[in-house]
């Protein structure tokens, strides 16, 4: 199935190569040929540099610029390594008491790109309900800055910084290790919160006792083991146990002997391990002409032609009229379905008392409390523009609701493990029989096929395996992950989002609707395409620090001030020479004796590219650029009153969106189930006592 198929893109700038490129010819899109007659128009440059250049009025015009277009600061200049910086992900990224150090790859730049392709297949399905294109415009800063939700909430709450923890996690007020040094290597490990995690948790300290080593682990509850709760005195018992455990074996053990033990750690690949993944070979991702992946999801269309509804839609966006059905939890879907009702489309959330989302159970902050579903910031930035169900799934009631929002549905969204939905009785099979246009997606992170597919992982899982871990660090140095900011899990719901539209616009044309696979370990492994290529090469890539083999100098330096720096990026002989005019030789003595902002400033002014090293603060409290575009918006919380949610970070010229807050726990399932399921007053309260809306 190729949604775009027939369409031609035509390209501006740098962006032939890039990933949105890719996702678009993934498709089924032609790339290349004149800006007019394009039915969409990619661009690295931004409106400020296209002036001369004149778009069809109804093509899809997507720019994709280090500050995008408009505003102070959008003609500044910038890569990958000044991006990072301004956004806030160099900040958290990197050992305490050393330089901060970059992602590997092009990680924001190719966040960027995701983000840039669901807005574009937002706009292709806005065209295909109003007839008109528009301008859509992403800021690679601004995205970087929208995966900072710990530490965003940590600022406007407790007026609190994360700060870099080298190979471990920051939630708020608990730091958890999470690479751990192999005999051989690495691997990704941290203990989980809640259901999910306690059996895990479990496994490990049953190998270890296996082992005959010291264990602190044992006798732990692990259902009533919370991460965010454990003192820490108590974390560095256990911590020093798991880490003297891990050092005795070897990546071979982890891979097979921890995955039969199901202890959800996983090895920290180099490239061409990835190259050699029986799971990714299973499942066909080298396949192509290049043996480079070329897909971002996988489609499966639907058997029966339906016609499909066109709803009005009251709100305001893009994506508005559409009907997503809401299974999602934890970061992929929340975020998934936080896009799309962002953009305008009527979610419907189910969730339950009985299993809760993790964002309402996590304490980060101290305006939070344990056993309250509703005050977590967290999940108030996850889940902005839904209403919320709440059902006791286990209930055969339940179907009551349940059937008539399939019924109502356009999309159906979920992320829980393979199989999960089809015991439930609601795989796509199922759905499709009943209602034969509804477009599915399934995110998760290896799949819904292939021998790994029934496992599953978190952020740092998809990190791990596709060689991202390996390759973030310096090179003298064990790697680093960036401990308060996400990856796997803010990429991959773009992917998603963009997918879901695409497919919905397909299914105008074609009234077929389909079933999305999106994998978080493939499309980790799409950011390391690069690398992947340097390993067919015979070359074995390593850590780099901030350098970067395709510019002539790039590096993090000492601004004025405690944990202050700047980072520089030298685009040719030009930019060097300037930098050399200004700050001579010795670049960090220079840096080190002014303040950060003067640097930027000074530096920008002479064509320099150059960002301060931003933590939350900066960003919040004084970046103009990003109070321009608008990155954070202002929602009213019944319980935590007003504060800025992290915005969905595109910008659209014409469909403009309108969220609206996350919804307290089940604060919507009378009226859904009286206006959308058709159900009566009479009924409504006998399903109620029941137990049915846990």
């Amino acid at each position: 199935m190729k949604p775009l198929a027939g369409h031609r893109v035509a390209v501006l700038g740098g962006m032939g190569e890039r990933p949105l490129a890719r996702f678009l010819t993934s498709l089924g899109a032609e790339l290349g040929g004149a800006v007019e007659g394009a039915s969409f128009v990619i661009d690295d440059i931004g409106l400020e540099g296209l002036a001369g250049v004149v778009v069809p009025d109804a093509a899809i015009h997507v720019s994709v610029t280090p500050f995008g277009s408009g505003g102070p600061r959008s003609g500044w200049k910038g890569g990958e390594l000044v991006a990072s910086a301004m956004g806030g992900a160099l900040r958290v990224t990197g050992e305490p008491g050393l330089p901060p150090v970059k992602e590997a790859g092009d990680a924001c730049t190719f966040h960027a790109d995701m983000v840039a392709a669901s807005g574009a297949m937002a706009a292709h399905y806005a065209r295909g309900t109003h007839g008109k294109g528009q301008h859509v415009d992403v800021s690679i800063q601004q995205v970087a800055f929208s995966r900072n939700f710990n530490g965003v909430l940590c600022w406007q709450f407790d007026r609190r910084k994360l700060v870099r923890v080298g190979g471990a996690l920051a939630y708020g007020q608990a730091t958890v290790r999470a690479i751990w040094r192999l005999a051989d290597g690495w691997c990704f490990h941290s203990l989980m919160t809640g259901r999910l995690g306690a059996p895990a948790n479990q496994a490990l300290s049953d190998w270890i006792d296996d082992a005959g080593m010291p264990n602190p682990l044992r006798g732990t509850d692990w259902l009533a083991y919370n991460r965010s709760t454990l003192p820490a005195e108590t974390r560095a018992i256990w911590e020093a146990a798991i880490d003297a455990f891990f050092r005795s074996r070897t990546k071979r053990e982890i891979a097979i002997e921890g995955l039969r033990r199901g202890i959800n750690a996983c090895v920290a690949n180099e490239p061409s391990d990835v190259l050699a993944d029986p799971h990714l070979a299973a499942r066909s991702f080298f396949d192509t002409p290049s043996g480079l992946p070329d897909r971002f999801a996988t489609f499966r269309p639907g058997t029966t032609p339906a016609a499909p509804a066109v709803h009005a839609g009251a709100r305001s966006g893009p994506l508005a009229g559409v009907r997503v059905l809401d299974f999602a939890w934890a970061l992929v879907g929340s975020i998934t379905t936080k896009t799309l009702g962002d953009l305008g489309a009527e979610v419907v959330k189910i969730e339950s008392r009985t299993r809760p989302d993790l964002a309402r159970l996590d304490v980060q902050v101290s305006a939070s409390q344990a056993g309250n579903w509703d005050d977590k910031p967290w999940f108030a930035h996850l889940n902005s523009s839904k209403r919320s169900v709440s059902l006791n799934m286990k209930k055969p009631e339940a179907r009551e609701l349940i059937d008539p929002l399939i019924d109502w549905a356009d999309v159906v969204v979920e992320n829980f493990s393979p199989g999960t939905m089809k015991k439930l009785g609601l795989d796509y099979d199922a759905l499709a029989a009943r209602n034969p246009g509804i477009v599915m997606v399934s995110g998760s992170v290896f799949g819904q096929t292939g021998p790994l597919a029934q496992e599953w992982g978190v952020d740092g899982t998809g990190g791990a395996l596709s060689g991202r871990t390996f390759l973030t660090g310096y090179p003298d140095r064990d790697p680093v992950i960036p401990g308060a900011v996400p990856y796997g899990d803010v990429i991959v719901p773009f992917v998603m989002a963009g997918s879901v539209a695409a497919a919905l616009q397909h299914r105008r044309e074609t009234g077929l609707g389909c079933h999305i696979d999106a994998s978080m370990y493939e499309i980790c492994v799409q950011q390391m395409r690069d690398y992947l290529a340097a390993a067919k090469r015979g070359e074995r890539p390593q850590r780099a620090g901030n350098a970067d083999p395709r510019v002539p100098f790039q590096d993090v330096f000492p601004a004025l001030g405690d944990d202050r720096w700047v980072a520089i990026t030298v685009f040719g002989e030009q930019d060097r020479a300037r930098l050399a005019a200004i700050a001579g030789t010795d670049i960090a003595a220079w840096t080190s004796a002014r303040e950060d902002q003067a640097i930027a400033a000074e530096l920008q002014a002479a064509g320099i590219a150059c960002g301060v090293v931003q933590d939350c603060q900066d960003m919040i409290d004084a970046d103009p650029q990003l109070a321009g575009r608008g990155a954070l918006m202002t929602l009213d919380h019944p319980l935590l009153g007003p504060f800025g949610h992290i915005a969905t970070p595109i910008l659209f010229s014409r469909d403009r969106p309108a969220p609206f807050r996350a919804p307290r726990m089940g604060e919507h399932v009378h009226a859904i189930a009286r206006d959308l399921c058709g159900l009566s007053e009479a009924r409504i309260a006998e399903l109620e006592a029941a137990g049915v809306f846990q």
